[in-house]
């Protein structure tokens, strides 16, 4: 069990003060489906999104953990899944990527305004033809002098209606395998970038989602993150922090969806008893309670080994599966102990089933992580 420092527990503390503003209206919002420009105000004014960064780019210089630990709170004070989703997918994608990798030029320009919420970043990596299948990405990014052109199109990029910052991961040799991928740092208003019309979808409603085009999209080789071929690299530390950070603060979400359920059971009567005494409404609640725990533990160790310098990859596959997983199902199961009230919009559970939906295809699909965990056992060869 981890145990958390004065100085950890302040900073998720500081936190609290925060959740009813970024809350309120959750359920209008999502109804809505649109980006919330005064909730990211108000999550600039937090500062978490400075957290994890190098004080010198105006960050606080936490780490995984700690990190992992505030956007816990986070999940559980903010009913916002989507506005959350879009926060952690700006660490993610674009600073977590740009402290690792990037030249001091390009932190320079593009950390601190990630620091202080003035940018927000996205990545483009999945296409309509590969989907789950990066090796099969078909935008390619052609060397001209001390540029690269770049032409194609990627589908599914979170925050790309409201980007300023997008890493885009592009072929850069045909025939080179993963050698041939190289992530690129677009600016958002680049010539020959278009971005689509925000795309419907099932849930996290408030995190806007749309296609990318590029049609002759010149990129100075400075804008190169990495080196050249060297794209994997990059998507491969990126995915481990985005597993860790969003899927954490599903923890925090079914965090306070447990306790919501026990104080609905222990108050609400039926058949001159709390429905919590009936052996199959207590049972469903202590099964939320052993798949919360789990998923917890199993995060927070793949975070301690991640910064211990351990082959995280399969513990990564078991983490994301079963926070997942059991995110839905503590969803499903909360609409169930609410009965008719779970079933109505107005009490936001049957949102949390939506958004948990999304949980089992982002960051690598239930049955991509469950190849993934057989490869590494040897199996399928």
């Amino acid at each position: 069990m981890t145990r958390w420092n004065a100085d950890q527990r302040a900073l998720r503390e500081g936190l609290a003060r925060w959740y009813d503003d970024l809350s309120d209206g959750h359920v209008e919002r999502d109804e809505e489906g649109g980006f919330a420009w005064d909730k990211w105000k108000l999550i600039r004014e937090t500062g978490i999104l400075s957290l994890p960064f190098e004080e010198r780019w105006g960050g606080l210089g936490q780490d995984v953990l700690t990190m992992m630990y505030v956007l816990e709170g986070l999940g559980e004070g903010c009913r916002d899944s989507g506005l959350s989703f879009s926060l952690t997918t700006t660490i993610c994608s674009t600073g977590v990527p740009l402290e690792k990798f990037g030249t001091d030029e390009q932190k320079q320009r593009y950390l601190p305004r990630i620091c202080s919420g003035e940018a927000i970043g996205a990545h483009a990596i999945t296409e309509a033809s590969g989907g789950s299948d990066a090796m099969r990405m078909l935008t390619k990014a052609d060397r001209d002098g001390d540029e690269f052109v770049l032409n194609g199109s990627k589908t599914f990029v979170s925050n790309a209606p409201v980007a300023d910052v997008i890493v885009v991961y592009a072929r850069t040799r045909p025939d080179a395998g993963a050698l041939g991928i190289t992530a690129f740092l677009v600016d958002a208003d680049t010539p020959g970038l278009s971005v689509g019309k925000p795309m419907k979808k099932m849930g996290l409603r408030t995190s806007p989602l749309s296609e990318l085009f590029f049609d002759d999209v010149r990129v100075p080789k400075s804008q190169v993150l990495g080196r050249v071929g060297g794209g994997f690299m990059v998507l491969d530390h990126v995915m481990k922090r985005e597993i860790l950070y969003s899927f954490i603060v599903n923890v925090g979400e079914m965090q306070h969806r447990l306790d919501r359920c026990i104080e609905y059971a222990k108050s609400r009567v039926q058949f001159g008893k709390p429905i919590g005494a009936h052996q199959s409404v207590a049972n469903r609640i202590v099964e939320m309670k052993i798949k919360l725990e789990t998923a917890r533990k199993w995060l927070y160790d793949t975070g301690q080994r991640l910064m211990d310098g351990e082959n995280v990859t399969v513990d990564l596959a078991i983490a994301k599966l079963l926070t997942s997983e059991s995110n839905l199902e503590s969803s499903l199961s909360a609409v169930q102990i609410f009965g008719g009230h779970g079933y109505m919009s107005e009490h936001g559970l049957e949102k949390d089933v939506r958004n948990s939906v999304a949980g089992t295809i982002y960051s690598g699909t239930t049955e991509i992580q469950y190849n993934r965990i057989a490869s590494m056992l040897g199996l399928g060869k």
